[in-house]
């Protein structure tokens, strides 16, 4: 076990993001408005030099408040009013994400428009109380600058000198800007980590990416390295990582990170991400053109240091986090991890391998079990919530399509309603979530065929291909780790929550989401802040 090294701190490339309650500033010259809002009407106030700018565009061009747009006026910054519209906002389906998607194309349009100063505008909003903050977090999402590109070419770091941000009260603007800025700082982490390449970010590289982001901060990292170590603490995360260890530079790693807030504790959350760097299939191989974007498989695990990231940055009170990353490589060859092998869990459960290509639960149920070992440490009757976060299946893209998180809860996490108090938060600041259920043919699935295992890991097919082929992981993770000794029924019962972000993770070719960061920052740091 090796402690974090002392190390350069990580430019995270965040471009200035400084908040301004007037549109022409003395301090800053902004060179554009690039306006988001469902309908000209609202605008009123300091804003009214808006309207009357677009309605005579409107004179001349019919599609304002129906797509983006760019307006020539000399009385505004740089003479110029980009206005991207959210659309019409049907309350029986539309979400806050419309404010983010316009953020986003709006941003992009003074991109084009040779903007370096922006100040991005969001007028009042009653139907979402949380408009501002997620259309600012859309436009970020746009100026995000992958770290390859900035390590490759450094002047490229930033897309604009600042990015100004209105609000009606200063006190409301210095909020808004606090905010966005540290859910964007975790979301950076979170995208370097998952969207760089499978060298860029092999596990010997995100362990140091890591300890470099939390030199000097109240984020303490451990990383496990040494071989028979995994293998004894670890062994199913070893047998992942059995052909990829005789190649030192994709030598799996285990990343522990913790935070503890100040005051009294009121809640603890234990958290496992799947960290798998490449995921060849190993020898269930990915064939038919199916592997490419398989480095995106690390994204639940750069989820978990980018929330923590946030907890650095707003130091929730009363709470203490601990993370673990299962970073492994999935690779082929003649050492590689087979179907039909039996694995002794950390929770001495006889797991017969039915599908090498179900790797990530096997990264993560040791790891889940070493968490369960801690809560079971310091038990005190619900005060700890477990979480996987993984990008698991096919079958959640399947089910709930590729915008959407899906989370299920084992027995205690239902009953406390976790799922459903993640969602809502969720829907509040733009990252949503779907909920799925646990049943008894999840866990009649995964029971062992014979008498040789105790627990078959999968069947042979793909998750697409398999029905309940994102809810049974979960089953797999909850007996695997022992925690089905821990149910409701049980004497000391802990709620465990599995979160699969196939979908929601982002696109390939693409930039990452950073999902599920946001919506866990609105559970559980912003009422602690």
């Amino acid at each position: 076990m090796a402690m974090a090294a002392a190390g350069e701190s990580v430019d995270l490339r965040l471009p200035e993001v400084v908040p301004t309650t007037q549109l022409q500033s003395s301090q800053w010259q902004f060179d554009g408005v690039v306006l988001v809002t469902n309908t000209i009407d609202k605008l009123c106030g300091d804003l009214l030099c808006l309207k009357t700018a677009l309605n005579q565009y409107k004179s001349i061009d019919a599609s304002v408040e129906q797509e983006v747009v760019l307006v020539h006026d000399v009385g505004l910054p740089g003479s110029r009013l980009i206005f991207a519209p959210t659309g019409p906002l049907n309350r029986d389906y539309d979400d806050v994400r419309r404010f983010s998607d316009a953020a986003n194309s709006g941003i992009k349009r003074a991109l084009k428009a040779g903007m370096v100063k922006p100040i991005l505008v969001c007028p009042p909003e009653g139907l979402f109380k949380d408009a501002s903050l997620v259309t600012v977090l859309g436009a970020l999402h746009a100026l995000y600058v992958p770290l390859e590109i900035y390590e490759a070419q450094k002047e490229k770091s930033n897309k604009v000198d600042y990015l100004g941000v209105w609000a009606p009260s200063e006190e409301e603007a210095k909020k808004l800007v606090k905010l966005a800025s540290a859910l964007e700082m975790g979301r950076t982490v979170c995208r370097d980590i998952g969207g760089s390449d499978p060298e860029r970010m092999a596990a010997p590289k995100v362990a140091n990416y890591v300890q470099n982001i939390f030199h000097n901060s109240v984020v303490t990292v451990s990383v496990t390295c040494d071989l028979s170590t995994l293998q004894a603490e670890y062994p199913c995360l070893a047998a992942v990582n059995r052909c990829a260890k005789d190649v030192q530079r994709h030598q799996a790693r285990v990343i522990i990170l913790d935070y503890n807030g100040e005051g009294a504790k009121e809640k603890t959350l234990l958290l496992v991400g799947k960290g798998v760097t490449y995921d060849t299939g190993g020898a269930d191989i990915k064939a038919g053109g199916i592997m490419a974007g398989m480095h995106r498989d690390k994204c639940g695990a750069a989820a978990v240091a980018g929330l923590f990231q946030v907890l650095s940055i707003l130091k929730p009170r009363g709470i203490r986090v601990m993370g673990a990353m299962a970073m492994v490589r999935n690779s082929v060859g003649s050492d590689c991890y087979v179907a039909d092998e039996i694995i002794t869990s950390r929770a001495k459960r006889r797991i017969r391998v039915g599908n090498t290509d179900a790797e990530g639960r096997m990264a993560m149920v040791d790891l889940l079990c070493h968490m369960k070992e801690r809560a079971l440490d310091n038990y005190e009757p619900n005060h700890f919530e477990l979480f996987t976060i993984a990008t698991l299946t096919g079958h959640a893209i399947r089910a709930v399509g590729c915008n959407y998180s899906i989370i299920m809860d084992n027995g205690p996490a239902r009953w406390a309603k976790t799922a459903q108090e993640i969602q809502e938060a969720g829907d509040e600041v733009g990252d949503p979530f779907e909920i799925s259920t646990i049943r008894r043919d999840d866990y009649e699935f995964h029971k062992g065929k014979s008498e040789y295992e105790d627990i078959l890991q999968c069947n042979n097919l793909p998750s697409s291909a398999t029905a309940r082929g994102h809810q049974s992981p979960a089953a797999f993770l909850i007996m695997g780790s022992g925690l089905d000794k821990h149910g409701i029924d049980s004497e000391k019962p802990l709620r465990y929550s599995h979160i699969d972000i196939a979908g929601s993770s982002g696109p390939f070719p693409g930039i990452p989401t950073g999902s599920p960061v946001v919506a866990l920052t609105a559970k559980y740091i912003l009422p602690r802040i």
